[in-house]
């Protein structure tokens, strides 16, 4: 039932001990890259202490996302509270969910299932950006 319908972006989630991998498949030429959290000291004034990424998810507003996840190692869980997403990256077994981001903004989450000693290492940033913006 929950199930997106022909959406417009699929990202594939993979929790490693301690950081998350993403690739955008749906292009001639797959998108991956690694995000980790950023260091206390390295911090720009401003930004969230244990929220802040390397790189950012970035998606189009008002566009159907599809998002599977998975996990590499142990027991991960991907949720961001204020996009509605609280999905587990079990390893071995691909996890489907998917969202609508109706305004742009960020959006900050991390781990949600105790994976390890830093497990409270691993948030996730979500970036909502206009059509225009994403394809550029």
């Amino acid at each position: 039932m929950d199930e997106v319908i022909d959406p417009s972006v699929t990202i594939k989630v993979i929790g490693h001990q301690w950081y998350w991998s993403y690739e955008y498949s749906d292009y001639s030429n797959n998108i991956e890259f690694d995000s980790y959290m950023v260091p206390a000291s390295d911090l720009e004034p401003g930004s969230l202490r244990l929220l802040e990424v390397d790189n950012r998810v970035v998606v189009p507003v008002n566009t159907y996302i599809r998002v599977l996840v998975t996990g590499a190692d142990v027991l991960h869980s991907f949720a961001i509270p204020s996009l509605a997403i609280k999905m587990d990256a079990i390893p071995g077994r691909l996890n489907q969910t998917g969202f609508l981001v109706k305004r742009p903004g960020v959006f900050y989450g991390q781990c949600s299932e105790l994976c390890g000693a830093n497990h409270s290492f691993m948030p996730i940033v979500v970036e909502a950006v206009s059509m225009s913006k994403y394809l550029n």
